[in-house]
C-alpha cells in the first residue's frame, strides 16, 4: 500500500486538528491522538481512498461523522449524496 507523502499528511494533521481545537477546546496533544488514532485518519492515509481531495473541512466532517457514529463511511462526503 503506498501511503500519502509526509508532507501532506502533516499538513492534514495540523489543519483538522485545528478545527477540533476551535470547536471542541481540545489541546494540540489530545486532538492529535483523537485524529490520529481515527479510522479516518488511517483512510487518510491510504492515497487510494482519494480522501485528500475533500480539503480540511472535508476531512474533519468525516472526523466528526466518525466521531458521532463510530463509521467514517457514513459521511455525506464518502456517501455521495
Amino acid at each position: 500500500m503506498t501511503k500519502l507523502s509526509p508532507n501532506s499528511l502533516h499538513y492534514y494533521d495540523h489543519a483538522v486538528t485545528d478545527l477540533m481545537m476551535e470547536k471542541y477546546g481540545f489541546d494540540r496533544m489530545e486532538a492529535l491522538r483523537k485524529f490520529i488514532g481515527s479510522k479516518t485518519h488511517a483512510l487518510l492515509e491510504d492515497p487510494e481512498n482519494g480522501l485528500s481531495s475533500f480539503g480540511c473541512n472535508g476531512i474533519f466532517d468525516i472526523w466528526e461523522c466518525e466521531a458521532v457514529t463510530g463509521d467514517p463511511r457514513n459521511s455525506i462526503y464518502i456517501r455521495g449524496e
